[in-house]
């Protein structure tokens, strides 16, 4: 059974980081298991974790008034649910929750934050990574959002 520095190393954003570096980021993180359905974090709370989804997939919704909750992302196998906690005031932008069994990796964000703000270099590393993912899911929720709002009603105005 691989550990979870064996497990993060063979992840695509840890994967070329210097051995050191896998060390520190592993000394932070535990297995978690998410059941169906289940609500991994909810809008507005705190973003003190983030996730590495091992097996399983996440929605990622946000509340829109007068419609309810509306997914604007799914995440599979590979893909890290949550950069939030990387940036003050640190809290989610959007929710998460498992729509099948769910293994991941928990990091814990606070302990990561301490370690970036004693070994800059692993912080510029870790903030070049998750700027990347923090693009890739903007772009993913503006496509979605112009999917659900952006079809024309008659009258020529956007829906």
């Amino acid at each position: 059974m691989k550990g979870i520095r064996e497990l993060l190393a063979e992840h695509p954003v840890f994967a070329d980081l210097p051995e050191g570096d896998l060390d520190l980021i592993a000394g932070c993180g535990v297995n978690v298991h998410f059941d169906e359905g289940e609500q991994i974090f909810e809008e507005g709370g705190p973003a003190d974790t983030f996730y590495v989804i091992r097996h399983g997939r996440v929605a990622l919704d946000v509340h829109a008034p007068g419609r309810g909750s509306l997914v604007v992302a799914t995440l599979r196998d590979g893909d890290v649910v949550g950069w939030s906690w990387l940036f003050p005031p640190y809290r989610w932008s959007l929710g998460a929750r498992a729509t099948a069994e769910t293994s991941a990796i928990a990091l814990d964000g606070a302990c990561l934050r301490g370690k970036c703000d004693d070994d800059t270099a692993l912080g510029y590393r870790l903030m070049q990574r998750f700027a990347r993912i923090a693009q890739e899911r903007l772009l993913q929720t503006r496509l979605q959002l112009l999917d659900v709002y952006g079809n024309p009603v008659g009258d020529g105005h956007v829906g």
